[in-house]
């Protein structure tokens, strides 16, 4: 094998990919052609003398030695973005903590986070994104995120199969919670029976991809009547306060409804818990990654 020729363009190639899973979302997000995309992930594996992805029918996934090649080319792309943003005046990596989390997050648990981390670390850079839960962990796979908050339901399963396992974290676990609006019938009591959902109009997420459902109470025995879909959580809620139907919430987003809306707990049926975990790659994580995650813990025990 001989590495010498492989440029950096393969190596950010190959990040963006095991990063989006697929060529297609890759050569989107760098604005290359999935030709392009192509010929760069052929150019990488001719060098590494083996394949460094596994072609499948959802996407692709690293092999072991994906794996190993990717692990070295985060730290090449790292140097090189440090170096650059160094000769810009930009602050250095070592300050610098890159976080993901899941919609919801970014209305209760990250401003307060943030804020709190403005005054204890006022030096401390903080570079956040949201997206899916698959999308978080492949993007902390590909060394592009050092951080990721995620949501879980039962059964609890870790978030992928991958190897080494994701160092994780349980922030909180809490009941799920119901989103109605404040003149419904089944808002008037401090709780629903779950029986009482049936035959009820729902606001979910997206019909098919990853979010699945999203919104609908689960374990209905019914097929549910989806009257509109949204991806955004607070779009969502302000569906709920027009009396457009109800939605599924986590235990600490009352606090960000908008007026027009009860949050309830739901009686019976099984005990539907979510959890928020705190996942990164296993390794001493860097002091400021250590920071922003006690800034990120303290928050959700506060709220």
């Amino acid at each position: 094998m001989d590495f010498t020729d492989v440029s950096l363009t393969a190596l950010r190639v190959l990040r963006a990919v095991a990063e989006q899973g697929t060529f297609t979302a890759a050569a989107a997000t760098l604005g290359y052609t999935q030709s392009a995309v192509s010929r760069q992930i052929a150019a990488i594996e001719r060098a590494a003398g083996a394949e460094l992805l596994e072609r499948r029918r959802e996407g692709v996934r690293l092999t072991a030695a994906g794996r190993i090649v990717l692990r070295r080319a985060r730290v090449v792309l790292d140097e090189i973005d440090a170096t650059a943003r160094e000769l810009s005046g930009l602050p250095g990596q070592a300050g610098t903590v890159r976080l993901g989390w899941f919609p919801s997050a970014g209305s209760f648990l990250l401003p307060r986070a943030l804020t709190a981390l403005r005054d204890t670390h006022p030096g401390l850079h903080v570079v956040s994104r949201e997206g899916t839960t698959p999308a978080l962990v492949r993007a902390l796979r590909a060394g592009s995120l050092d951080l990721a908050l995620l949501a879980s339901a039962p059964p609890f399963r870790a978030p992928d199969t991958e190897s080494p396992p994701l160092v994780l974290e349980t922030l909180t676990e809490r009941a799920l919670r119901l989103a109605l609006p404040a003149t419904h019938p089944l808002a008037r009591g401090d709780y629903i029976d779950v029986a009482d959902l049936r035959g009820q109009r729902w606001i979910a997420g997206s019909r098919s991809g990853e979010d699945g459902l999203m919104g609908v109470w689960p374990g209905l025995d019914e097929r549910p009547e989806i009257a509109h879909t949204a991806r955004d959580w607070l779009a969502k809620l302000h569906l709920v306060a027009a009396g457009c139907g109800l939605t599924t919430v986590p235990a600490a987003f009352a606090t960000a409804a908008p007026p027009g809306v009860r949050v309830l707990p739901v009686r019976g049926g099984p005990r539907e818990q979510r959890r928020l975990l705190l996942a990164r790659l296993p390794g001493p994580p860097a002091e400021p990654v250590t920071q922003v995650a006690a800034a990120l813990r303290a928050a959700a025990i506060d709220g």
